[in-house]
């Protein structure tokens, strides 16, 4: 996968694939400690490796040589990662794309035809191979060999893709273009539980908070793509491991979120949270949400938690219907090693799911632990703005009618002549001469009687 980064040069297409297709063949276990975990980046971090050597600054600040080194020079460095955080997520890459892979929301026949329209259009004027879902390999709608007969170079151009094949050799595909809505993106991400392709999500779908680019202007904003590159939103996931017995059974990376709640128990969760080995609290209610900055503005929000923009590296933690009312949504550093148990005295067991999937029960004993997943998963930026402008338009938040100005009175009328004056001053000293007048002559109402106890009668 070869790709070229102005102004940092970065590494050769020999190098980059090498990297990517050891980490394919070693699996997730890796090697332990520093230098184990950046022999696997993410996409876009692997396009620094020349310039920035992380595994050498994590050395030189790691407890013990830290000795050596002065405040300043630490302050040095911190302000140089904040720096490097924002070069890289303003950084415009350039790929060289040979394989493009698109998702296509399920159960809409209607985006079988796009899907076509789109895979003819980038096998005729790219050279690049198009992985479509196998799905559509015997699809009358799709209808493959009408495309293979139109253009007989087709035939060795349209390939088709499987959950087995983008888990076991991400690194096959350059870029994935989604057609849908926001579900088609987080499938996307369980299709992909390690290295992930850049994603250019166009909106086809219901909502719309990842999908920023209308596909009805598909055809530029790939050419744009091609020919000038791509800026990303590296999104944190979750690597999220279950462990029942005392042994884990299963690893998931997450994108939205993790939700244990009571299930179909009539009774309100018991379960202790942990961060880095230590008892945060013990969370009795429906239910506890754990979600990342994407995922915010899905179950989280609407359980009462934060907006949380996606470049805050944070974890969301969002009670359900919590049964204190001190228990407030908050958020904890993405440092932070999670565990989420269930007491052995809990009445009755848990339920966990992983972005709404793979619904697993926790029997007492059992636990998850969270952290910050090694494999981001980044997203096509369509503007500097995209956060802001996706929530304005998917919440209309923070949007009511504007309030209107005063209408200017007409020249020949003064303006301290109005018909109608409801200013602090004139009202409280023309009600309250009434309201006087009245209380003395004894013909008040009862309203003006109590107005009048307020001294509301005073001028």
């Amino acid at each position: 996968m070869s790709s070229t980064l102005s102004p940092i040069e970065t590494p050769a297409l020999s190098s980059s694939r090498q990297s990517v297709r050891s980490m394919t063949e070693s699996g997730d276990s890796g090697d332990s400690g520093i230098s184990g975990i950046y022999r696997k980046p993410c996409f876009v971090h692997s396009r620094f490796d020349d310039a920035v050597d992380v595994a050498h600054v994590l050395r030189e600040i790691s407890t013990d040589a830290v000795s050596h080194l002065s405040h300043s020079s630490l302050v040095q460095t911190a302000t140089g990662v904040r720096e490097l955080a924002k070069r890289i997520g303003q950084a415009t890459i350039r790929i060289n794309v040979r394989s493009v892979l698109i998702v296509t929301k399920a159960r809409d026949n209607s985006l079988v035809l796009l899907t076509r329209q789109l895979a003819r259009w980038l096998m005729s004027t790219r050279d690049v191979n198009v992985y479509v879902d196998a799905k559509l390999r015997m699809s009358k709608r799709f209808d493959a060999e009408g495309l293979v007969d139109e253009e007989p170079k087709f035939e060795n151009s349209l390939r088709y893709w499987t959950p087995e094949l983008t888990n076991m050799m991400p690194d096959l595909f350059d870029l994935v273009l989604t057609l849908g809505g926001d579900g088609t993106v987080l499938y996307t991400s369980w299709l992909f539980q390690r290295i992930v392709p850049p994603i250019l999500a166009f909106s086809l779908g219901s909502l719309g908070f990842l999908t920023n680019f209308p596909f009805q202007d598909h055809e530029s904003h790939l050419d744009k793509v091609f020919d000038t590159g791509i800026k990303v939103n590296l999104r944190m996931r979750f690597t999220c491991t279950i462990y029942k017995d005392g042994h884990q059974t299963e690893t998931h990376q997450v994108i939205n979120e993790i939700v244990i709640d009571r299930g179909p128990s009539p009774f309100i969760s018991m379960l202790e949270l942990y961060g880095d080995n230590h008892l945060l609290t013990v969370v009795q209610a429906d239910g506890l949400i754990l979600s990342t900055p994407t995922g915010s503005t899905a179950y989280s929000l609407s359980a009462g938690g934060s907006l949380v923009h996606p470049d805050i590296p944070a974890i969301s933690v969002t009670p359900i219907c919590p049964h204190t009312l001190s228990f407030r949504p908050m958020l904890l550093p993405d440092s932070m090693l999670l565990k989420i148990s269930v007491p052995r005295g809990a009445r009755n067991t848990a339920w966990a799911a992983f972005d709404g999937r793979h619904r697993v029960e926790l029997t007492a004993g059992d636990y998850v632990t969270l952290t910050a997943s090694q494999y981001p998963f980044p997203t096509v930026s369509a503007s500097p703005m995209d956060y802001v402008e996706s929530v304005s338009r998917t919440l209309k938040w923070n949007v009511r009618e504007q309030q209107k100005p005063f209408i200017e009175p007409d020249n020949e009328v003064a303006e301290d002549d109005w018909d109608i004056d409801d200013s602090t001053n004139n009202y409280s000293s023309s009600v309250g001469s009434a309201l006087q007048s009245a209380v003395t002559t004894g013909s008040s109402s009862p309203l003006q009687r109590e107005f009048s106890f307020l001294s509301l009668d005073r001028p």
